[in-house]
């Protein structure tokens, strides 16, 4: 009997049961050999930006692989209409801050401004931040006797609130990420900058008249903008994406400046979307076990459609899933105690 030739890789990596023994890169034996590291998901590649092309995504902006319901939709274009901030809220996964990066790149407003909160966010430090330690050292270096100071605009730098805020022809999108785990004032101190869509820098204010105009730099890499009289006043008001995993509620009267947008987990005919979009319709052929067990753990547990896009990127690699409870490795509940 003749031996049938091996199948292409493409035609049965995407069986369950199938393990290419290319997909073992780490072996643990402690042997030196020069290894083919693998192409990265597409949601975990980043380009140098240098390499950037003149048309090509801006570095950390996210590809258009966003998958939303009509209804969501009419919510987004209703805060554009309105210039009011999104204040969206769902489980880990469901796309809260994909979101911003999905409108700035459909409506080719440039790389999204972040400012991800913690408990020790200000708001200070996300409209500007000023080196007077760094201005002060390069007045006293050897040789640098002057009558007056360095320039104070090249030691005053816009943080991505503050970059927001300055004038432009078209709106940036701005992404506040997690506001809920900052201070409990945080909410109303961001609240009256969004109301005034304006804020002073006391350093640039103090300046005398002649030095009015001052030109500062910005969150964006070696750009500037003017600022008159030490105040940054728009001129187009940001497209503003709040996130909140609902840690805590928010003020009355933040929460009636901003339009709600709850994204709920995504259902099998979603997922398959999105599996399609970020993977290719390929990775849905042997698929379907994966986004069943999925379902299945998420009904019990808190997942993230991550989760379910590395399961099956792993097997489209050749990982064999089941094999010593990697499966549960990858889907692993976001809500355990341990």
């Amino acid at each position: 009997m003749t031996q049938q030739p091996p199948q292409p890789l493409a035609r049965i990596a995407h069986g369950p049961d199938f393990e290419d023994e290319n997909w073992q890169i780490f072996r643990g034996d402690g042997r030196r050999h020069h290894a083919r590291i693998p192409e990265a998901p597409p949601w975990r590649r980043f380009a140098a930006e240098a390499e950037a092309e003149d048309d090509a995504v801006p570095v950390g902006e996210a590809p258009p692989h966003y998958v939303i319901d009509r209804a969501d939709t009419d919510v987004v274009n209703a805060a554009i209409h309105l210039r009011r901030p999104l204040l969206v809220t769902g489980h880990p996964g469901t796309g809260k801050t994909s979101l911003a990066a999905a409108i700035a790149y459909e409506l080719d407003l440039g790389p999204v401004l972040h400012w991800p909160v913690n408990s020790r966010s200000t708001l200070q430090e996300a409209l500007y931040r000023y080196d007077a330690i760094g201005r002060l050292q390069e007045s006293s270096l050897p040789g640098a006797a002057r009558e007056t100071p360095p320039y104070i605009g090249s030691f005053l730098r816009l943080g991505p609130v503050g970059t927001a805020l300055a004038p432009t022809p078209r709106p940036r999108v701005l992404l506040v990420d997690e506001l809920d785990k900052g201070d409990v004032d945080l909410p109303n101190d961001l609240l009256t900058v969004f109301e005034e869509g304006s804020f002073e820098i006391p350093e640039l204010s103090r300046l005398p008249d002649e030095q009015s105009v001052v030109e500062v730099l910005t969150a964006d890499t070696d750009e500037r903008t003017r600022v008159r009289k030490g105040m940054v006043r728009c001129t187009q008001f940001p497209l503003v994406v709040i996130t909140s995993n609902g840690e805590r509620d928010f003020p009355p009267a933040f929460r009636r400046r901003c339009l709600p947008l709850h994204l709920g987990d995504p259902d099998r005919a979603r997922l398959h979307a999105i599996i399609t979009e970020h993977l290719g319709p390929d990775a849905l052929v042997g698929a379907e076990d994966l986004v069943t067990k999925f379902l299945e753990q998420r009904a019990v547990g808190e997942l993230a459609t991550d989760q379910l896009l590395n399961a099956v990127f792993l097997r489209k690699g050749g990982a064999q899933l089941a094999a010593e409870g990697l499966l549960e490795t990858v889907l692993h509940r976001l809500n355990a105690d341990h």
